[in-house]
């Protein structure tokens, strides 16, 4: 009936109809009203259609009415991403997100505007929220605390301004002191000019105690720490060992020079490589990937469940995996020395590492190395020992040539190095490693992502419905609006719709002190990567055919590829169902981007306050990003985030903001504090409400030239650590968040 209903409803000649007309126009009995206001109730919840003046119905669309999702910055500035592609990101002023939480579905009305004659010179689209279609959460966590009338709970996202109103707490176990974390059911929200209420439903106790500040980040983003009964039982019923009748109709790759490479705390191996010289001075190279399809069947309830999960979730203690460990960890993972099953993609590679022809099918190996990318790195340092070091060589050089093939046709160098934050038994930071985006990662890398590639182009060749990994083209006006600032600092700048000049400039920025904080402000420009059915090809990558392949036990959207793949004929999928895939995982994508990003917040926060207790705050390098007339922002590599010098905290000088140059200058001094500036900076102030945090120069005030001095030794040394930056959001902030927490959207293939 909702097929009938739409068709009806988008005809060019529809007027808005009640539901007695409607009951007449489509055809159905009297006794069918029932169930046609039962699904008119259902498009309307969904978004699709509206009800209008008069109890009639229309599209949504018709009537100037998106549904989607809006994303909320700490501004209370608010940004609907449409249920529809090809829609714009529509603005919500913070005084017309009504009722809206970040990640809420709503309805919005989009606000009509006076063409002008230039389009390109229009203003972005506007609108206000008037419908809540599905809240995101109904579950908050935050501190709890009290006035002489009322208890009030803070909620732990400073996207949330509003403070929410609890009774006493019933039925919770025991009962909770000021100050203590809580989680917070919401109730019934009517009106932004009232505080939301909620009941306590869990205490989770002093954010102070051992394992809170975790805890409360999995209560916050809804990250189960436990499967069903159902789930574990069916991990555990397909067995541990590769059964013989499952190696029926598998090529047989036990006896090649298989291996894995991976971080070195890593435990879920889905990827790994053989190469080997052939006839005509070309190359085979297999690139072999778990094959979780074979165990993970559609409808099961382990099915179920990784669709729900999405993705498996890295937080800084601990995994919250997609699959029971008994399938991630062990019978599916490629671990040495085991045979294992695969979905692997054969390369047969010409000299230069152009593709020449691409098989596809099932497998089985046995890894004969486990390599660290560590590991890797030492054994392309060094001459090679023995066949396996040879193929790593090997494997390198020819890593290296797609690579160059793949910047030479246009791919973005958007690579900084991460932060992987280390912790001590007792959950406190022990020290911050600089991970690099070094050869060794470059190995492995190109070889998934020349994988990603042929799977995309196969499955297009075959018509097969599936999802793709897209990442769109940046909006022209966020462009030109870089390239002013760009210009601004005298650094000459192309027409940056063409790739080619983006390149020019990334390459340009590579070699200048401002070019770092100019960079990051490239990536505010980008567009996000999702999920989609339609394969709309990769900006970022300069790909036109890519999907993701290479990581099913960790990816909902490898599995459903890896069905499509090797779909039996005739097998159908429904793309509506594939469409609503795709947006899910899309969204478990970014909440899962979020909880790893907090986790590391929280430990941050520990860290940095017990340095301002300490009174023995420690130095870092600071890059400052933007100047403005209250202070500047500087990015701290070595803490992996972001933060503002306020000019209250330079008491010995008195600084002018220069508008035309954005810069600031000491009236004194005559000391000039500019965009690309390296200073020397340490922790000032933790907010840990707002979650934001503020620095101070050092009191030498001048650029670190020499490494920080060390810690005493029973304080966690700090490494100077920039975090990676493709993954970006769309929503300008007036201040930066605390933790960088952008990921490439290669990162753990």
């Amino acid at each position: 009936m909702e097929s009938r209903i739409l068709k009806l409803l988008s005809r060019p000649d529809y007027t808005p109809l009640n539901v007695p007309e409607l009951l007449g126009a489509l055809g159905l009995a009297r006794n069918q009203q029932q169930a046609l206001q039962k699904t008119l109730a259902s498009l309307e919840q969904s978004g699709q259609i509206a009800r209008i003046k008069g109890n009639r119905y229309a599209r949504a669309l018709d009537a100037d009415l998106i549904p989607g999702r809006i994303r909320i910055n700490r501004q209370g500035k608010g940004f609907l991403e449409a249920d529809d592609p090809k829609l714009p990101t529509i603005v919500i002023p913070e005084h017309a997100t009504s009722t809206a939480f970040n990640g809420d579905r709503v309805l919005v009305r989009r606000d009509v505007t006076r063409q002008g004659r230039d389009p390109r010179q229009a203003a972005e689209p506007t609108g206000t929220v008037i419908r809540i279609l599905e809240r995101a959460r109904l579950q908050l966590v935050g501190t709890l605390q009290r006035t002489n009338q009322f208890l009030y709970v803070i909620p732990d996202d400073p996207r949330i301004p509003h403070d929410i109103y609890v009774p006493p707490a019933r039925d919770v176990g025991r009962q909770p002191n000021m100050g203590d974390k809580v989680v917070v059911e919401l109730l019934e929200w009517k009106s932004r000019h009232n505080n939301p209420e909620g009941e306590i439903i869990e205490v989770l106790g002093s954010p102070d105690e051992e394992g809170v500040d975790m805890l409360s980040v999995l209560r916050q983003y809804n990250l189960p720490l436990h499967f069903p009964k159902k789930v574990l039982q069916e991990a555990d019923a397909v067995g541990h060992e590769v059964n013989p009748r499952d190696l029926a109709g598998r090529t047989d790759c036990r006896e090649h020079q298989v291996i894995t490479i991976d971080p070195d705390d890593a435990k879920d191996f889905d990827d790994a490589i053989c190469l080997q010289a052939a006839p005509n001075n070309q190359w085979k190279l297999w690139v072999h990937i778990a094959d979780v399809s074979h165990y993970v069947k559609p409808g099961t309830a382990l099915d179920e469940e990784a669709r729900k999960r999405g993705n498996s979730t890295y937080l800084v203690d601990r995994v919250i995996p997609m699959l029971p460990e008994a399938l991630s960890n062990e019978l599916c993972s490629l671990k040495p020395d085991v045979e294992r099953l695969t979905k692997c993609v054969e390369f047969l590679l010409s000299a230069d590492g152009a593709v020449l022809r691409a098989n596809f099918y099932p497998a089985v190996i046995r890894s004969q190395q486990r390599f660290t990318y560590r590991e890797v790195l030492a054994v392309i340092e060094r001459a090679p020992v023995g066949p396996i070091e040879q193929m790593v060589h090997d494997a390198h050089r020819m890593a290296q040539l797609i690579r160059r093939a793949r910047m030479k046709a246009g791919s973005l160098e958007l690579d900084f190095p991460e932060n992987k934050i280390r912790l001590d038994e007792h959950g406190k930071i022990s020290r911050i490693e600089k991970i690099e985006n070094d050869v060794s990662h470059q190995l492995i890398e190109e070889y998934m992502l020349l994988a990603n590639e042929a799977v995309a182009g196969r499955l297009m060749a075959l018509n097969r419905p599936a999802i793709y990994r897209i990442h769109e083209p940046p909006d022209e006006k966020r462009l030109q609006e870089y390239r002013q600032d760009v210009l601004a600092h005298q650094i000459s700048c192309g027409n940056l719709s063409n790739r080619l000049e983006v390149q020019k400039l990334l390459q340009k920025l590579s070699t200048l002190s401002i070019g770092q904080a100019l960079k990051i402000g490239f990536l505010k420009s980008l567009m996000r990567a999702r999920y989609a059915v339609e394969p709309l090809g990769h900006y970022g990558l300069a790909k036109k055919k890519y999907t993701h392949f290479t990581s099913p036990i960790r990816r909902y959207a490898d599995l459903i590829v890896h069905r499509a793949l090797f779909q039996k004929p005739g097998e159908k999928v429904a793309t509506q169902s594939l469409k609503e895939v795709g947006a899910h995982i899309s969204d478990t994508e970014r909440n899962s981007a979020d909880a790893e990003r907090d986790s590391k917040d929280v430990k941050l926060f520990a860290f940095l306050t017990a340095q301002l207790e300490s009174k023995q705050p420690q130095p870092y390098p600071a890059l400052v990003t933007d100047v403005r007339n209250f202070g500047f922002f500087v990015d701290v590599p070595g803490l992996g985030m972001s933060g503002l010098v306020p000019l209250s905290t330079m008491t010995d000088e008195f600084f002018q903001f220069d508008s035309n140059r954005s810069q600031l200058i000491g009236r004194r001094t005559r000391r000039v504090i500019k965009l690309g500036d390296n200073l020397t900076v340490q922790i000032a102030k933790v907010d840990r409400f707002k979650k934001q945090v503020d620095f101070q120069l050092v009191k030498s005030a001048r650029p670190l030239t020499q490494p920080p001095p060390l810690p005493p030794a029973n304080t966690p040394r700090l490494q100077t650590q920039p975090r990676n930056l493709l993954r970006i959001s769309n929503s300008p902030q007036r201040r930066p968040t605390f933790n960088r927490g952008r990921a490439r959207d290669t990162k753990r293939r």
